[in-house]
């Protein structure tokens, strides 16, 4: 079966489209490489031994999105990564994060509507939660009014969603709120590749170690938390990448209760800014060089998940440590700075 991976050479595309290719998946990959690289086809052609068909396309592009779905008739689901990603950076930038993140959504709804019969996943986010009441956070908590624009085009993109779902018999989706995907392949072929000064706390913290940049901020000490750092849930991008699987599979098998469905991904646990900065020094055997600074606007205190519907309705659990995570992530830092 043909599956199209949006955003198939990102972090987490590209390590589910290796998981696809494993189950048998015949994958095609759109991706503009806006935040991407080409070269991430071959390290997902070294790992698998096989080469995914790839179209670069940017789908803010209406006519090019609709051109796609008729040169290629026979796509029996799609899992939507293609997004801007970084909470700060929505901050200062929301439009840039509206059109990118709900414009695409809706053009590609508009064609899988259209369809008899779809599958959709979508690669929603925790975020969608702003700063929960109580931990760890079931899919039953309030969705509050979302800390940042990135966390709001979560929010709309899950109403979008839910609403084409009631009136569209034969889409059936699937959200998947994750928490925070880390690490890399344990074959050191594809890991988190960020443009530019990384949004992101591990590979930051990466960088930080193998010495391309000076030394990492942690923004802020003084939050309610055992050590004053912010929680949160630290998930393996492998573990992540099996659960798209996994949930296309619930889709295609028909095994869903309703026609949208909604899981956590996390591992169920949180660790603070400072517990992830000593799993990295435990790895690594290196003093990582970090200073306190002040808080960062669009931050929550702590926000990790309660995996019960995830593990026991989905039939999905993370296998993998902090540590072991860590380890992989610093094992790929260190291969591409060669």
């Amino acid at each position: 079966m043909k599956i199209l991976v949006t955003g198939g050479l990102g972090f987490i595309g590209s390590h589910t489209v290796v998981e696809l290719q494993n189950e048998g998946f015949e994958v095609v990959i759109i991706d503009d490489c806006s935040n991407s690289s080409e070269e991430v086809l071959k390290g997902i052609v070294n790992i698998t031994g096989k080469t995914p068909i790839f179209e670069k396309i940017d789908l803010k592009e209406k006519d090019k999105v609709s051109d796609f779905f008729q040169r290629h008739t026979d796509i029996g689901g799609v899992i939507h990564f293609a997004a801007s990603k970084a909470v700060g950076e929505s901050v200062e930038k929301p439009l840039l994060y509206y059109e990118n993140n709900i414009a695409t959504l809706v053009y590609l709804l508009k064609e899988l509507s259209a369809k008899a019969k779809s599958n959709f996943i979508f690669s929603s986010s925790c975020t969608v939660y702003g700063q929960a009441d109580k931990m760890p956070i079931t899919e039953d908590a309030p969705v509050k009014p979302a800390e940042s624009p990135y966390g709001n085009t979560k929010q709309i993109g899950e109403e979008i969603i839910r609403e084409t779902c009631r009136v569209t018999p034969g889409l059936n989706a699937i959200a998947l709120r994750y928490f925070n995907p880390m690490g890399a392949h344990p074959s050191a072929e594809i890991g988190e590749l960020p443009i530019g000064v990384p949004q992101n706390l591990v590979p930051f913290i990466t960088q930080t170690g193998v010495g391309l940049r000076k030394e990492l901020s942690v923004f802020g000490d003084d939050y309610p938390t055992a050590d004053g750092t912010c929680i949160r849930d630290y998930i393996y991008v492998v573990d992540l990448a099996k659960a798209h699987v996994r949930a296309l599979q619930r889709l295609l098998n028909g095994e869903n209760t309703e026609n949208y469905e909604v899981f956590n991904l996390g591992t169920g646990k949180g660790s603070s800014v400072l517990e992830v900065i000593h799993s990295f020094e435990r790895v690594s055997g290196k003093k990582l060089n970090y200073k306190i600074v002040d808080r960062r606007p669009g931050d929550i205190t702590e926000a990790y998940a309660d995996t019960t519907k995830a593990n026991e309705v989905l039939g999905w659990k993370a296998r993998y440590t902090l540590d072991e995570a860590m380890k992989s992530a610093w094992d790929w830092e260190c291969k591409i700075r060669g």
